[in-house]
């Protein structure tokens, strides 16, 4: 993987950098009604994630208490605070994909990838999660890499699967 490892920047960006960028989104939204989950979108944009110091800088820009900020951050699904992969997969739980043996699935990527759901591989390559429901129902199990659905998976078919995204 090229670039700063960090960001999708494709280049070597350093850690003022992004607090540039950073701050150049706060003050284009500190005056803007609702303007904090836009910022927090952007910074996760900026950093792949969302870590401490870009969270503390938001509370002082926006003139926000960080439980306030902590509180949007843990409620919405989309933000992270941890480094997430280059690519998420979401292996559906629902209960077509269940009966057809997602949790078989589901315990051969944990087996492949070193990792728990929710959890990303050192090498930030794969972040792990599940799904209620990928409306995939005819063609279960499945899973998502990225934007991308795989139907009627077994689990000898992982390792082929993850090779196409290294």
């Amino acid at each position: 993987m090229t670039g700063c490892g960090v960001c999708s920047c494709g280049g070597a960006t350093s850690e003022v950098d992004l607090m540039l960028r950073l701050d150049e989104t706060i003050q284009q939204y500190q005056a803007v009604p609702g303007g904090l989950i836009p910022v927090l979108q952007i910074a996760q944009g900026i950093y792949g994630h969302l870590p401490e110091p870009a969270l503390m800088r938001i509370c002082s820009g926006l003139n926000k208490p960080y439980s306030e900020v902590a509180g949007v951050v843990s409620f919405y699904s989309f933000f992270s605070t941890e480094p997430r992969g280059r690519h998420t997969i979401r292996v559906c739980l629902g209960t077509a994909c269940y009966v057809r043996g997602a949790n078989r699935v589901l315990a051969g990527l944990k087996q492949t990838l070193g990792i728990e759901v929710g959890q990303t591989t050192p090498n930030l390559q794969f972040t792990l999660e599940v799904a209620r429901c990928l409306g995939a129902c005819g063609i279960a199990p499945a899973c998502m890499v990225d934007s991308v659905v795989h139907q009627s998976i077994k689990p000898n078919q992982i390792a082929s699967i993850l090779q196409s995204y290294e």
